[in-house]
């Protein structure tokens, strides 16, 4: 059991640490995922950025997701879920406009004024807190892969299922844990509270000074 996210963070780093990293930047999903990327950069000495996902919920059952969509507008659906209920791609894509005006104002806030770090041919390290169903983060990797030179998914702990599935999309994935059963990614942590857009905004301003200025 992780202490709390920057605990995890720290684990994490360690697995990292063993990896090829030349001109790789870290990402991390907003917003407790942005806490265990921060440790991950400062032990790794990398530049830290964040990736923004958001679930697409069920008219009037929002806590029940039929995909995900990332920054830039990738978005994937759970063929399940759309089937089951009969929503139609004109009802996604109207969840997915939606959700990405509130990409876009997440970013304003949360980079506050902070330009957004170039990822073009560069090896991506994509980190969350924890991977329970995975859509996000499978939303998150297929907006990048397009765009990077390699794509690491890493997390302190996940269902071992997802982390099958997403071996398929990415160079590599590292998971600590993969406990059986299964049943929140909260159950792994002593400290799980919510993760605050001003904590958000103060680590990546902190990273952003450790990493990117002192190297220009």
């Amino acid at each position: 059991m992780f202490q709390d996210r920057r605990h995890a963070g720290q684990v994490l780093a360690e697995q990292i640490a063993e990896l090829d990293l030349k001109d790789s930047i870290v990402l991390g999903l907003p917003r407790g995922g942005v806490a265990v990327a921060y440790e991950v950069a400062i032990k790794l000495d990398l530049p830290l950025d964040i990736f923004i996902v958001r679930k697409l919920g069920v008219p009037g059952q929002e806590e029940l997701a039929v995909g995900a969509i990332a920054s830039g507008g990738t978005f994937v659906t759970n063929t399940a879920i759309v089937q089951e209920l009969g929503i139609t791609r004109d009802m996604i894509e109207t969840l997915a406009a939606r959700e990405q005006v509130e990409i876009e104002r997440r970013e304003r806030i949360y980079r506050d004024g902070l330009p957004a770090l170039a990822v073009d041919g560069r090896t991506v390290i994509l980190v969350d807190d924890g991977l329970a169903t995975g859509a996000s983060m499978l939303a998150a990797v297929r907006a990048l892969r397009p765009k990077v030179r390699k794509l690491i998914v890493a997390v302190p702990v996940a269902a071992e299922s997802i982390c099958k599935q997403l071996r398929n999309e990415v160079d590599q994935i590292i998971c600590v844990m993969t406990p059986q059963p299964f049943i929140a990614v909260g159950r792994f942590y002593q400290d799980f509270r919510q993760t605050t857009d001003e904590e958000v905004r103060s680590l990546l301003l902190d990273a952003y000074r450790r990493h990117v200025l002192r190297v220009a």
